[in-house]
Order: structure tokens, then sequence, then C-alpha cells
């Protein structure tokens, strides 16, 4: 008896014919390579607030018995919303008989790979757009830190550029991170100043890679192709991650249409920018 299409499911296109066994994810990013980048803490709340202790200099004692100064430290917040993400998909009695595989595990990956760059369009969001202070007022990217031009590749001198505002800042040198696409990357292993021993103790050249330079772990991912920026340095308190709830996955029989089994996960998180003098944007 011939299986009605609905015309609704997309898993038609992945029956096999007999004799094959192989499943095929088409080209995706795997892992989440941001949320090691960034500070993370764990939210069980609707929101949680990020305190900020400001600056404030030690003042001279002049004579003996004087009053003590209260220097009224600056103390602010950024307040860290949490967001409510989820994927799932159905699969079919009968698309498993005609697969002749159980492909509830290759969803279930495929759903987790969802999971992990969702996470870091999370993180990518948070450190290019506007953060949300205590009071519940839009704090945009503050735009000194924004180096690059928008009409070309990626230079040595944007890079040092970026480097230069944190180091001004008084930016921690551990910890920090180079945020580039695959087009960033190729303008920056094309430079002589990489490709060469003589400047770059990093081989870089010889894996096609580059790992650290100038102070920078070198990050790629293609979701910062998605902002306006195409690059970013940034140090990891910069941005902190929320996570209230890590990804779920669940696996369930669905009675209410005809015993599918559902492949769901699910998570809940948010990210903020804490401090914009620990991130720059790179024009690309």
């Amino acid at each position: 008896m011939a299986i009605p299409d609905s015309g609704t499911s997309t898993v038609d296109a992945a029956f096999i014919e007999a004799f094959k066994s192989n499943v095929i994810h088409l080209c995706q990013q795997h892992p989440s390579r941001l949320r090691k980048t960034v500070d993370e803490m764990t939210v069980k709340a609707e929101f949680a607030n990020v305190e900020r202790i400001g600056i404030r200099e030690a003042v001279e004692k002049t004579t003996r018995h004087t009053p003590t100064p209260i220097l009224d430290v600056p103390h602010d917040r950024r307040k860290l919303d949490m967001q409510d993400f989820q994927w799932a998909d159905m699969i079919d009695e009968e698309d498993q008989i005609r697969m002749l595989i159980s492909p509830k595990s290759e969803y279930a990956k495929a759903g987790a790979w969802a999971m992990n760059r969702q996470y870091d369009r999370l993180i990518v969001d948070a450190a290019t757009g506007a953060s949300v202070d205590g009071d519940g007022a839009s704090v945009p990217f503050d735009p000194t830190m924004i180096v690059g031009s928008a009409g070309g590749g990626l230079t040595l001198d944007s890079i040092l550029a970026a480097k230069e505002k944190l180091d001004a800042n008084e930016v921690d040198h551990d910890n920090r991170y180079l945020v580039l696409n695959a087009k960033a990357l190729t303008d920056l292993l094309s430079t002589t100043e990489v490709a060469s021993s003589d400047f770059n103790t990093v081989k870089a050249l010889v894996q096609g890679e580059l790992n650290t330079w100038l102070g920078f772990t070198i990050v790629h991912t293609e979701l910062v192709a998605e902002t306006t920026a195409q690059a970013l340095a940034y140090h990891k308190s910069a941005i902190r991650l929320g996570v209230g709830r890590d990804v779920l996955t669940r696996i369930d029989k669905r009675i209410d249409v005809s015993y599918a089994d559902q492949v769901y996960l699910a998570f809940t998180a948010g990210a903020t920018r804490v401090e914009e003098c620990k991130i720059v944007q790179i024009l690309v």
C-alpha cells in the first residue's frame, strides 16, 4: 500500500535506495565556537543583572585627622534578559522503514548543532547590538570602538588599531579573541606579516590556519558575517552569557500524529555586552 504524501514534510528527500545506509549532513557549523570566549553564569530567573563597578582614583591625605573621603564610586548594571529557543522535527514509522536506518539520533545531532549556532548568535548579537542598563534604557555600541573600513578587506592596520584601543583601555592581555569570517581570515593569512616567519612565529600557512596572533586567539565563524562588522576583537569579560537551562533533548512518541517519533530540543539563555571599552568592531 502506498504511503500518502502530506505535501508538507521534507523527509521524502531523505529516502534512500536499498542497501544504502549512509546519512549525510549538509555543510553547517557543528560546535559552539564562541561560548568558550565569553564569561558564563547560571540564571534561574526571567532576567539577571550584571553589576558594574566604576573607577575612582585615590586622593592624597595632606594633614593629620582629615575627614575620611567618600569617593562615590560609580555603580550601575546591565540587564540580561533570558530567551527561550526550541527545535523539533518528526519522523513517521513509515519513514524509518523506507530509510532502512533509524534516523532519530541523526535528527538529534542536527538539532544540537542548530542550538550550538544559536548560542553563538546570542553572543554576536550581544557584542554588536544595543545593551540594556539597569533602568531599562538602551545602550548602543560605542562608535569610538569601531575601526576599519567597510569598503576594504581585513588589514594589519585595522587589527593593530583594535589592539591599540584595547591596550589604551587597560584591557587585560590574556583571554583576548579575534573573531573572523572566512573572507577576513583569508585576508589575514594573505598579509606579508602573517605569511613570513620573519614577522610571525606561528607557522600559519603550513596548516592554512591561524591560532594566535598579536595576543589574540583567532576564532572562525561565519555567523559574525551576519552583522555589519565581519570581525570582532574583544576580551572574554566583555560579554556575559546567562544560561537558565542548557540544551534539553527529548525523543518521544506522539500519539496525536500517528505515533511518529518527535525529536525535540530546547534551551533558555541570554547574553549582554558588559563593557564597551573591551570590545572592538572591525569593519571589513
